[in-house]
């Protein structure tokens, strides 16, 4: 799996606090993975819910672009988002 980060990603996706490493663990260990219509005006955008190597829920919206992963924003996950995503108990 390959990422597409650059400038702009990357800063509004560590804006929350989450990091580079924790975004594409999450992307890449069995996310939960859905269109986001509201958001695919210009281009597909997905959203994902994952949880991180430490076990915390994160949500992360990204779109495919020339076959990379392109985060676009990334945060925690409040309790009742991770559990209503069978995130946490």
């Amino acid at each position: 799996m390959q990422f597409d980060w650059d400038d702009g990603n990357r800063v509004k996706c560590l804006k929350h606090g989450v990091t580079i490493g924790e975004i594409e663990f999450a992307l890449e260990h069995s996310p939960k993975v859905a269109h986001d219509p509201t958001h695919s005006i210009d281009e597909q955008r997905f959203f994902a819910v994952s949880l991180t190597a430490d076990n915390r829920p994160i949500y992360i919206c990204f779109c495919l672009r020339d076959g990379l992963i392109r985060p676009i924003s990334a945060r925690y996950m409040h309790r009742k988002e991770a559990i209503r995503h069978g995130l946490a108990a």
